[in-house]
């Protein structure tokens, strides 16, 4: 997945990296304009000694686009993040592809009717479960009614609608999960770190369910001063959905 995802993408100029608190921002020069990313910042350990989790701070954005989003496949955390948010600014974007809907209403839409899983407790989870017959929420945190992350390989095959949260492109389980489902099942893959890539398409992804950066520097600002993503979104972040194929 990951591999074919890079392998479309165009080698633009990185222009600032941002590691924040909670996210990571980078921003391409692309056509004459810039692009941003989003990508949730992994925690890292922190220590003194051995490898630097980030090699040469302070001088990212002299690295070639496609060098940093190849920072996805490592096995440092941080650096995943990085190179998600990479992935993210340098993917083409077709607004003519876009529909101003949020993944909570999404997956209202699509799952009316229909035994329905959400992989990570997102702050929507308890609406979802109030107005959806049969809906099970997993997390590697559970709480309330949410079952393990360790129980997706019982619960996911019979599902009708998955919703996974793109925290898993980062974490490298997306392609298990997305192994475990059904075939005719309808998947979405949700949140800011969602790659809109169409090569999702050919993994069984239906719908892609991510973010647009439209004020950069404020989300920039924000990204840096430690906000969440409710922060992140009011500094100028436009939620949309967008075919996967």
């Amino acid at each position: 997945m990951y591999s074919r995802i890079i392998k479309k993408l165009p080698n633009d100029t990185v222009h600032e990296v941002r590691i924040g608190l909670h996210w990571t921002a980078v921003v391409v020069e692309k056509d004459g304009r810039l692009q941003c990313g989003l990508a949730s910042t992994l925690e890292a350990d922190h220590n003194h000694t051995g490898e630097p989790t980030i090699p040469d701070p302070g001088h990212l954005a002299s690295l070639p686009g496609l060098e940093l989003a190849g920072w996805i496949h490592s096995d440092i955390p941080l650096r995943r993040s990085v190179g998600c948010a990479t992935i993210n600014a340098l993917i083409p974007q077709d607004p003519t592809l876009w529909v101003d809907q949020n993944a909570e209403e999404a997956i209202l839409e699509h799952g009316r009717g229909k035994k329905a899983v959400l992989i990570g407790h997102f702050p929507f989870a308890e609406n979802l479960r109030s107005n959806l017959d049969d809906f099970t929420v997993l997390d590697l945190n559970p709480m309330g009614e949410d079952l393990p992350a360790s129980a997706a390989p019982e619960v996911l095959p019979d599902a009708d609608l998955i919703a996974i949260t793109g925290m898993t492109f980062i974490n490298h389980t997306l392609p298990d999960l997305l192994e475990l489902c059904k075939p005719d099942a309808y998947i979405l893959v949700l949140g800011p770190s969602t790659p809109l890539s169409p090569v999702m398409a050919a993994f069984g992804v239906n719908l892609l369910a991510g973010s647009i950066v439209e004020d950069i520097p404020a989300v920039l600002v924000a990204v840096g001063q430690g906000a969440n993503f409710r922060q992140v979104h009011r500094a100028g972040v436009r939620l949309i959905t967008q075919l996967a194929g």
